[in-house]
């Protein structure tokens, strides 16, 4: 085991860093900030999280060199998933670099049995600052182990915001021009709609047309794989499957309606069972639900969950549908940025099944209110989806009331029931752009 640790580090010394597109995402700042805490870069595999880690690297080694600066892979075949290897690392380091390690980052730790054990006790024991990462909710605060409470801090990352999408393809547009240009804003809305395409993985992203779906799919695969059937040992693959195919082609779902669908297609999986299947899925990063506003836990728990996925090509490339649902791409891409923005949101709808899409909460009360609606040219689609936000505002008593849409840019005043709000449109580029 020794032996492999020593040649993991020979080579690491002799590789060459990769080039690394800017991210928003700021890492470094996190190199000398005090106290010194365990930074936890988590999120869906193929996010960026190596190349963000890389980018730090990069920034370090102008002041330091790869025996100050070291970094393992735990995804690497070599690599032997026991406890006893991290047992030896830090030793083997010190034994190879003369005691030079100042920064250790550590890709998919999760992989290794008591890994948070070892990372408590190193941490405590020497001055060392950590990167880890991870493609599992066990690197996210909501399930960081207890021996690492207040050592840890999250960073979470996502595929690339469109802002970002724009930097990788090599596009700038003014925006407080854009609106005066029809060509800047038809070449905007082209690349707004490659985004809702092929989503924005970043090596999807920066891959050929032709080869965009297939790298979906090998993503798509491999996290079924490796991340859920694998990770949790899961027997029955085959209700697994049937579970991810309705979900990508489902809004909304509750355990019960799961079951029944499931049991209509011949798969026998129990209720509790299913639920755990459906925490797996989330665990992973690939999904992530939104239950329906209220104050009562017994509603949040009880009624439907609307799912998202944390990348819109999954929903483009994988589902059932022959034609392309930008409404639903649309608030997808919402939601996903919402997370970004690190904001609390929920799903309202009431006994007339009337629904608005998003409730920002802050300081436990409804912040703001969000409509998603792809073409509010139509009339009748217009009416509903106006009378549900006003409807949405009596109720929740929120006034910031808020429609995205393709391209529609306004300030309206409308009435429902009586009441007049206050009513921003704001097409989905800009808001994403803001």
């Amino acid at each position: 085991m020794k032996e492999i640790i020593k040649t993991l580090l020979i080579e690491w010394k002799e590789r060459k860093l990769p080039f690394i597109f800017d991210r928003d995402i700021d890492l470094d700042k996190y190199t000398e900030s005090r106290p010194n805490k365990i930074i936890a870069v988590s999120g869906f595999r193929r996010t960026g999280k190596t190349y963000s880690m890389m980018h730090v690297i990069r920034e370090l080694l102008k002041e330091n060199t790869k025996e100050n600066v070291v970094y393992l892979n735990f995804e690497d075949e070599r690599i032997p998933e026991k406890t006893e290897f991290l047992t030896m690392l830090i030793p083997t380091i010190n034994e190879l670099f003369k005691g030079e390690l100042k920064f250790l980052f550590l890709d998919e730790i999760q992989n290794i049995p008591n890994w948070s054990k070892w990372l408590r006790r190193v941490y405590d024991a020497e001055n060392i600052r950590f990167f880890v990462s991870g493609s599992s909710s066990k690197m996210s605060s909501k399930e960081i182990p207890t021996e690492l409470r207040g050592r840890f801090l999250e960073v979470k990352m996502f595929p690339l915001s469109f802002k970002e999408f724009l930097r990788f393809k090599g596009l700038e547009f003014d925006l407080k021009t854009i609106g005066y240009s029809d060509k800047q804003k038809s070449e905007l809305l082209k690349y707004l709609n490659e985004f809702h395409e092929y989503g924005s993985l970043p090596e999807i992203v920066l891959a050929e047309e032709g080869r965009k779906a297939d790298i979906a799919n090998s993503y798509y695969q491999t996290v079924v794989r490796r991340d859920i059937i694998e990770r949790h040992n899961i027997k029955n693959e085959e209700a697994l499957k049937a579970l991810l195919r309705l979900l990508l082609n489902s809004t909304k779902y509750s355990v019960s309606k799961m079951y029944n669908n499931l049991k209509a297609l011949h798969h026998k999986v129990g209720k509790s069972t299913l639920q755990k299947y459906l925490g797996y899925v989330e665990n992973s990063f690939f999904m992530f639900s939104v239950p329906i506003f209220s104050y009562k836990i017994k509603d949040q728990m009880q009624y439907a969950r609307k799912n998202y996925f944390v990348d819109v090509v999954f929903i483009s490339k994988l589902s059932n549908k022959f034609t392309k649902d930008f409404g639903r791409l649309y608030e997808n891409s919402t939601a996903i940025e919402l997370k970004r923005r690190n904001k609390e949101f929920y799903y309202w709808e009431n006994s007339k099944k009337q629904e608005v899409d998003f409730v920002i909460v802050e300081d436990a009360k409804a912040s703001q209110l969000i409509q998603v609606c792809f073409n509010i040219a139509d009339l009748e689609t217009r009416k509903r989806e106006i009378r549900s936000l006003i409807q949405a505002s009596r109720e929740l008593k929120c006034k910031n009331l808020a429609v995205i849409t393709e391209d529609c840019e306004d300030e309206t005043e409308e009435e429902w029931f009586g009441t007049k709000r206050k009513i921003k449109f704001i097409p989905l580029w800009k808001w994403l752009l803001e």
